[in-house]
């Protein structure tokens, strides 16, 4: 193929070709995402000549060696210890104190949960599997089909993504040389709106179909109610008003805002005496887990990122797709599908860190401003969460229930509608993204 480029002419060829075609065959055969990211670069670079492969070693390392990726493990250990602490518990009872009056409060307080959580730990899966092994068996009792309620708890926790503090916008903030705490201040509104889009979608699911009653309550109950389930667990939103506050107002860095987390949330614990020394070994190991999974993938990708860019991929992707359309909503509309496609196949992390760096000349083309396209590609890529064949969501809350993924995703597809909609929002209309930043970002 060639693209025409700042007045020269870039050819790909199958110094370029091969490596894809074997990153494709890889993930086909579920090597795992690192592995494959990290093979495919180094054959990349022993084809092209462009890098010298003793170079290779070190990016790994200058790659993963920033501050900011030190929130990443503070968040994931923070919502560990609020699991095992039991402190995510009364973020159900607050919840389903607020929703009592509605019918089908119980599916809203789920969401509601799934929201809270996201605001402290920045993870998906995490936020799926605890809020679904507390709520998922008490939806079903209320009146939901098991697969909806699967659907319902693996849909609001796409919020873990989408809501800050977020481990992907830390991440797209790293790849793009943009600040995580604006980011997060981005983040907020389209964050409420996908979480009050799944709310409204379960209201209307649950008025079709009348699965869970409820809303008979008097206004003095509805209060005695909320007050005491406010009274019992004030505490626990101690963990989200440090973080929020914290980076909001400047006092703190992500990091600073995650360590500080942790500290609070082991000392509370202690003093409600729902941790232990003992429990550290497993809560530090779940931790490592999962930071483990994320760390190498971005580590590999830099050297892949920078072979990418020197080959003149994501000019030459730029100059290819414009010289079809110059029309920006068409050029959004392609983007779009490309990363919900994307979503669907791949996790959010090598995705964010290959992608990023293609898409965003072309979004620089058509004058996107560039929060508004880290806001976009995040909530896009969080469709996939919910979406066949990978579905990271799907995949956890049918390994708690046993349910079958197929019929929980057949029961996901009105809330991956109600978030698709949220994403073109968002990607057309600016606003959504940038009411809450300075002047200096608009």
């Amino acid at each position: 193929m060639l693209w025409n480029t700042m007045n020269q002419t870039v050819e790909l060829g199958w110094d370029f070709y091969t490596p894809v075609i074997l990153f494709v065959v890889l993930i086909a055969l579920a090597v795992p995402v690192w592995a494959a990211i990290g093979t495919s670069a180094i054959l990349m670079l022993v084809m092209s000549g462009d890098l010298p492969l003793s170079l290779v070693g070190e990016r790994l390392f200058t790659g993963i060696d920033a501050f900011a990726l030190t929130a990443v493990p503070l968040f994931i250990l923070t919502g560990d210890v609020l699991v095992r602490t039991g402190l995510s518990r009364k973020f159900l009872d607050v919840a389903e104190a607020l929703t009592q009056f509605a019918k089908g409060g119980f599916g809203s307080a789920t969401v509601l949960v799934c929201g809270m959580f996201a605001a402290i730990s920045g993870s998906d899966a995490a936020g799926a599997a605890a809020v679904g092994r507390m709520t998922i068996a008490r939806l079903v009792e209320s009146g939901y089909p098991r697969p909806y309620a699967c659907a319902l708890v693996a849909a609001g926790a796409c919020t873990g993504i989408l809501i800050p503090p977020s481990i992907a916008y830390i991440i797209i903030g790293l790849v793009l040389g943009i600040s995580a705490s604006t980011l997060f201040l981005a983040a907020v509104i389209p964050g409420l709106a996908i979480l009050l889009s799944i709310l409204a979608t379960n209201v209307i699911m649950n008025r079709l179909y009348g699965w869970e009653g409820g809303g008979n309550i008097s206004m003095k109950e509805y209060f005695a109610n909320l007050a005491k389930a406010l009274k019992s667990g004030w505490y626990a939103f101690i963990v989200p008003g440090i973080i929020f506050y914290g980076i909001f107002s400047g006092r703190l860095t992500p990091t600073e805002a995650g360590a500080t987390a942790v500290v609070v949330t082991i000392l509370m614990g202690f003093i409600l005496r729902t941790l232990t020394f003992a429990d550290f070994p497993a809560m530090l190991v779940s931790s490592a887990k999962v930071n483990g999974v994320i760390l190498p993938i971005i580590a590999f990708s830099v050297p892949l990122a920078e072979a990418l860019a020197i080959m003149g991929v994501p000019q030459g992707f730029v100059t290819s797709v414009t010289s079809l359309t110059n029309e920006p909503w068409l050029l959004i509309l392609l983007m779009i599908g490309i990363l919900i496609a994307a979503g669907c196949v791949m996790e959010t992390t090598p995705n964010i860190v290959i992608l990023a760096p293609i898409l965003k000349p072309l979004a620089d083309n058509i004058g996107m401003n560039e929060i508004q396209f880290c806001i976009m590609m995040i909530t896009a890529l969080g469709v996939g969460f919910i979406t066949p064949p990978l579905g990271l969501n799907l995949f956890v809350v049918s390994g708690i229930t046993g349910e079958s993924i197929l019929k929980i995703a057949a029961r996901a597809v009105p809330f991956v509608l109600c978030m698709f909609i949220v994403v073109l929002l968002i990607a057309y209309v600016p606003a959504i993204s940038t009411t809450l930043l300075p002047d200096i970002y608009k």
